[in-house]
């Protein structure tokens, strides 16, 4: 194998995009050996990663054609290759890298902590140290929050690792108890929490059973995205973490003032339920969820996105740019929030709200 070279950044940081969503991946997974325990070596040539069933889809349009590197190896799998194609294509100064793993949904939980630590150590040495606009997500086996929380403190001393990295579906609701320990951890190194879109803990895909087809996979990450902002809210994470701030990603972002109207309203009625919450989940939502852009709902006429916009006015404060590289309904950032035409919405969209968020330079 042809070691990628050491990009060098041929632009200034300050003035280039952030793409909060890009997806790195190793061509091969005994590329994680060297960062491996050598116990589990042998476990993964002979029985490789026992995942949860039914929570994936054949994707036989997962990545876009003209992401493949000259080299042959996977789209998203060579770190020179992306510089060139992603980040100086598209003048953008910062790639925050999510590996799509599925190390929160393994159900042996000693083999997801030694896979957490390895992506996460082969992030550093495969992508961070070879290319300085790389930030990384801190990969976590999020059912062993204990030992989550540990290696989250031993990972976000690297300020390069800028958040801490959740399934779209995890076991449960991610406001539930359990995973504290978590956002404790999060809290102390002011590193936002992330949820990305899919994944699967053993629980149903959608709110109501398993579903048929691979588009309500695709349409339903609104959905699971929505229930574990309620549970944070409502469990009262951010009041225990008033720091604490929340990424949705690939989840899209048009349901947003929707639900905080509903929240609110139930909150009128039903507030003493909840004697924790100091304020209207509303108040919690502007405070602390971000939301990325990619995929943008667009509607059939032009007007309604504004008014979408106007419903909710801190959501120009709270969308983040996201190309979802390399897959095949990415967005670049010349087509990202195509309908949102104020300059100054456009330039907070596109750099200024990830690197207040990510404390970017």
């Amino acid at each position: 194998m042809t070691e990628a070279p050491r990009h060098t950044r041929t632009r200034p940081v300050q003035v280039g995009i952030v793409d909060c969503d890009t997806h790195n991946y190793w061509d091969d997974q005994s590329e994680l050996k060297p960062f491996l325990d050598p116990r589990w070596h042998e476990h993964l040539d002979t029985l490789g990663l026992r995942r949860y069933s039914g929570g994936s889809y054949p994707r036989f349009w997962d990545d876009a054609v003209d992401t493949r590197p000259p080299s042959g190896r996977r789209s998203g799998s060579d770190v020179g290759f992306m510089g060139t194609d992603l980040l100086d294509r598209h003048h953008i100064a910062y790639a925050v890298l999510i590996p799509l793993t599925s190390v929160s949904g393994l159900q042996n939980l000693d083999l997801a902590n030694a896979m957490a630590t390895a992506i996460n150590d082969w992030q550093a040495a495969q992508w961070l140290d070879k290319d300085d606009r790389m930030r990384a997500s801190i990969s976590v086996a999020t059912e062993d929050p204990v030992a989550a929380a540990a290696e989250v403190r031993r990972v976000a001393q690297d300020r390069r690792f800028v958040q801490v990295q959740f399934s779209g579906r995890p076991a449960e609701p991610m406001g539930r108890r359990r995973y504290w320990p978590i956002y404790e951890a999060c809290a102390e190194f002011g590193v936002p929490v992330m949820s990305h879109a899919f994944g699967s803990s053993g629980q149903p895909i959608t709110g109501a059973g398993w579903a048929s087809y691979y588009i309500e996979d695709h349409v339903g990450p609104a959905i699971s995205v929505q229930a574990n902002i309620v549970s944070m809210i409502m469990e009262g994470v951010f009041e225990r973490f008033p720091g604490l701030r929340f990424v949705s990603v690939e989840n899209g972002f048009a349901w947003a003032a929707s639900l905080r109207w509903r929240m609110d309203q139930a909150f009128e009625l039903l507030h003493s339920e909840v004697p924790h919450l100091s304020r209207r989940p509303s108040e919690y939502f502007e405070e602390h969820v971000y939301l990325a852009t990619q995929p943008v709902e667009e509607p059939e006429r032009r007007e309604y996105f504004q008014q979408m916009l106007d419903q909710y006015p801190g959501y120009v404060d709270r969308l983040l740019f996201s190309s979802d590289y390399p897959h095949w309904d990415g967005d670049a950032p010349n087509r990202a929030v195509p309908l949102l035409r104020d300059p100054e919405a456009r330039d907070k969209v596109l750099r200024r709200n990830a690197r207040r968020l990510y404390g970017l330079a």
